[in-house]
């Protein structure tokens, strides 16, 4: 039983097992256990490769909301603001087309801590068009517990709390997330005073 390498495209291979072959020097259950480590990195690499194609969905739709809500459509006809709404609803509706998922397994304390994480970060989008300065303070609270730098920076526990109870998968989304509230805040110049 040899490992042999199939060949996808461009380079892509995965490992394939030739029963037929006659037993060379490695054992078989060595053999089938290179061959599982070989799968484990590719299901790993699948999975990065997955969440950067998530990432890249999310950025776009986020430009072309951006799009959808600047400034700049108060500066030009009305008939050239209907063209550009026209032309970036036609393209978040092909964005939309894509579907992308990497499914984390969660058991029912993951569960509720992820639920109890985005309630804070709902309400934290929520609150920041009653005072951005506060907002941006307290996702500075929320970011700074996803740290493990023993800075003595403000948390916030409750929050702390809840991102613990979370996957690993989890606490990098939501840190990713609290990343893109905080530059979203440095776009609007939002400055907190400590």
């Amino acid at each position: 039983m040899e490992v042999d390498v199939y060949s996808l495209s461009e380079g892509s291979r995965l490992p394939l097992i030739d029963e037929t072959s006659a037993l060379g020097t490695t054992a078989p259950k060595d053999r089938l256990i290179s061959v599982l480590d070989q799968v484990e990195m590719r299901v790993e690499r699948l999975r990065r490769d997955t969440v950067r194609i998530e990432e890249e969905k999310d950025s776009l739709l986020s430009t072309l909301d951006s799009v959808k809500h600047s400034e700049l459509l108060g500066d030009i006809s009305e008939c050239d603001k209907e063209d550009i709404m026209r032309y970036a609803d036609r393209i978040l509706a092909r964005a939309l087309t894509v579907e992308v998922a990497v499914r984390t397994d969660r058991d029912s304390q993951q569960e509720e801590a992820l639920s109890q994480v985005n309630m804070f970060i709902d309400q934290l989008v929520m609150s920041v068009h009653e005072d951005a300065v506060v907002a941006h303070a307290r996702c500075q609270t929320y970011m700074n517990a996803c740290t493990s730098a023993p800075d003595h920076s403000a948390t916030d526990r409750n929050f702390e709390t809840a991102i613990l109870g979370c996957t690993l998968d989890d606490q990098k989304r939501v840190k990713k997330r609290l990343q893109g509230l905080l530059d979203y805040f440095a776009k609007l110049n939002v400055i907190t005073y400590s």
